[in-house]
């Protein structure tokens, strides 16, 4: 694997030799609250594993750049506008989306996950959801899903709330105003094992496997080098590392 992997980052690193990244100072757009991918610490700056990969990418293109946090809702438009040069958002790659922006080689693989209240024990699968009411973040890969299999006849929720920020799904879910979320298993892990220990539970198994992707406005002549500097941190291992300090392991 490793060796094919090389060939790769050999192969591709010829595709963008001499190139020059274009822009004096490339903005990032990055989600507001999407812990442990993009997420404000105590001292009020922006940190996690997207943030942490793009240091590393940058770093790699010896680029500049600003960071411009915003609702994940206003990412793709923000890309398609040209007001962002790039988005690292935990951002799932789907035909839909490939249809209107370019996007990186995959950087990590995520699938969606079902989280109810500690002590409920009516709902353990997707079907569960009938009858229910469920939440999850807008603009995103899980409302598709949904709609999949709402009309494949899998479930029949009640309601289906969407928020701008997980989060607010998360408090919701607490106070009784929904019965479940449903959305990408790394944030729901992490508010899980974290502030929601005790009071919520996941349930059920991984639903819709799918890669996140960094992603450009179609044409992008940023993704060429961007993909060059993330074939090169698996190479070196520094993609491992980075992966581990927000994860508690080593991808598999």
């Amino acid at each position: 694997m490793k060796r094919v992997l090389t060939s790769v980052l050999a192969a591709a690193a010829l595709l963008v030799a001499g190139t020059a990244v274009a822009q004096d100072k490339i903005t990032v757009a990055t989600d507001t609250n999407f812990k442990p991918f993009s997420f404000k610490n105590d001292e009020g700056n922006y940190v996690g594993f997207d943030i942490d990969m793009w240091q590393a990418i940058a770093e790699k293109m010896d680029a500049d750049y600003e960071l411009r946090p915003m609702d994940f809702n206003g990412i793709i438009p923000g890309l398609q506008t040209g007001n962002v040069d790039v988005a690292v958002a935990g951002m799932s790659v789907t035909a839909k989306r490939e249809k209107v922006i370019d996007f990186s080689y995959p950087y990590y693989k995520a699938g969606l996950v079902i989280m109810v209240r500690a002590d409920n024990s009516d709902i353990g699968k997707l079907e569960d959801l009938s009858g229910k009411v469920v939440a999850t973040k807008q603009g995103t890969s899980t409302i598709p899903f949904l709609k999949e299999n709402i009309e494949a006849g899998v479930l029949d929720p009640t309601e289906i709330k969407k928020y701008p920020n997980i989060t607010d799904a998360f408090l919701e879910l607490r106070a009784g105003g929904t019965d479940a979320v449903i959305f990408d298993l790394p944030p729901l892990a992490d508010y899980a094992n974290g502030v929601g220990k005790d009071a919520v539970k996941l349930v059920g198994p991984l639903y819709m496997g799918h890669h996140y992707g960094i992603g450009f406005p179609a044409g992008s002549e940023l993704r060429d080098p961007v993909n060059v500097a993330i074939l090169e941190l698996k190479e070196s291992g520094e993609y491992d590392k980075i992966y581990k300090k927000w994860f508690g392991s080593e991808p598999k």
